[in-house]
């Protein structure tokens, strides 16, 4: 698995990215609002439980996590401070593995798996901006920590909204695999902005 690490010129990499707002050529997807800029084929066989819902949120997931991968490793080369560079780790080991759950789902329901450079092609709910990358990338010390806490912030809240257009979504999430996936990562996530949350105001 490929990973995207941080490097030189950030900033400018995202920028050119096709999957930010406003760019051309995105498509939506069916039953799950704000993702835009995948095409991949979806087959769903006769008498499968999971959707193309389904199947869509595995794959934006993917790209989703990669982001924040992305934003965590920036972390260290930032001078964050040892209490969110830990914290940042934290999320890049458990979202790297969240990644790999989900390719293999993907593949073992005959589905296209993304690698993690997904993230350069696709807007999910809750993913920054061009201009928020610049923002955070441009930051070091105690004003990386406060973008990076405000930003994984609506990061997580995206994903949260991911999990609930998902369920709202007729017949998706009915996957045992995906459901338990899915509300792991609304119980993970909801924890983690509680404690950003504090994060930020003990910078106050």
């Amino acid at each position: 698995m490929t990973t995207a690490a941080p490097a030189a010129g950030a900033a400018h990499d995202m920028a050119s990215m096709p999957g930010m707002p406003g760019m051309a050529g995105m498509t939506g997807m069916a039953g799950m609002t704000g993702m835009t800029g995948m095409d991949y084929p979806v087959t769903i066989p006769k008498g499968a439980l999971y959707t193309e819902a389904d199947v869509r949120f595995m794959q934006g997931m993917i790209a989703h996590h990669a982001q924040a991968i992305f934003m965590s490793r920036l972390a260290a080369a930032h001078q964050a401070s040892p209490r969110l560079q830990r914290f940042a780790i934290k999320i890049d080991q458990s979202q790297t593995t969240e990644i790999r759950l989900m390719q293999e789902w993907l593949r073992a329901n005959g589905q296209v798996a993304p690698d993690t450079s997904s993230y350069h092609t696709v807007m999910m709910p809750g993913m920054l901006s061009a201009e928020q990358i610049a923002q955070l990338d441009g930051a070091t010390g105690p004003a990386f920590d406060r973008h990076f806490l405000t930003l994984m912030i609506q990061h997580h809240e995206g994903a949260l909204k991911m999990v609930a257009d998902l369920f709202a979504t007729p017949h998706a999430g009915q996957d045992v695999d995906v459901s338990v996936f899915a509300n792991d990562v609304v119980s993970v996530q909801t924890a983690e902005i509680g404690l950003m949350h504090q994060m930020l105001d003990n910078l106050s």
